[in-house]
């Protein structure tokens, strides 16, 4: 590591979303060379690790302690620890725990670095065929209070807009996204990136919808919709 090691620093290490290989080598020394791993699930950042042939501590950083664990995280840190921040799968703190960590990290002067590497954000992007030289990434969409208010402010949004779904909501989404911006607006799904059944399907809202209609949606999507 290039500053000294008695100074206390974050890195936040992305990691596979399916394809073991994608783990790059910069982050594996990372890992390796860390005072500990926080992780969102010691079990399942545990088997990576085992498959990596690295051992370090591990610490657990969900979304069910983040906020009571991470003032001691940070004190950790400002006395000199090197953490390596992780998730389950892809870049830390995008739809997962990470931000609170990071923030507070920034307010205590804690260097902060994050490495580049595994997300499914931007092949399902480049891969959907829209335009991609402008876009918004909107996460997961309220499930419940809120959802077809935050449609109806997408309705007219010109970049072309990313989502994260899960299986068992993908199909009523589709359904919903095309009430909402019209039958006809193109987008793209794809699910299980990077592994074994990674799919891609392309085509208008109504026609996606129809297609997870006819096969049982699994794996974990992405949607990307077509701006106004």
């Amino acid at each position: 590591m290039s500053d000294s090691p008695a100074s206390g620093k974050l890195f936040l290490v992305p990691t596979p979303i399916g394809n073991l290989e994608d783990i790059t080598v910069r982050a594996k020394r990372i890992l390796a060379e860390a005072d500990a791993v926080i992780a969102e699930d010691t079990r399942t950042s545990g088997k990576l690790l085992q498959l990596l042939g690295i051992s370090r501590p591990m610490i657990s950083f969900h979304a069910h302690n983040e906020h009571a664990v991470t003032a001691r995280l940070v004190e950790r840190m400002v006395a000199g620890e090197r953490f390596a921040l992780v998730s389950d799968a892809g870049t830390p703190a995008i739809s997962d725990p990470g931000f609170l960590l990071v923030r507070e990290a920034v307010k205590q002067n804690v260097p902060v670095e994050c490495l580049p590497g595994a997300t499914a954000i931007i092949p399902a992007l480049v891969n959907s065929g829209l335009p991609c030289d402008r876009f918004t990434f909107e996460g997961f969409l309220p499930v419940k209070k809120g959802r077809r208010t935050r449609m109806e402010e997408l309705r007219t949004e010109a970049r072309t807009m990313v989502f994260y779904e899960s299986p068992h909501r993908i199909l009523r989404t589709l359904t919903e996204l095309a009430a909402a911006f019209g039958p006809l607006r193109q987008a793209s799904v794809s699910r299980e990136i990077s592994k074994l059944h990674e799919e891609t399907v392309r085509g208008t809202l109504e026609e996606l919808a129809e297609h997870f209609k006819a096969h049982v949606p699994r794996g974990e999507f992405v949607l990307c919709v077509a701006g106004a």
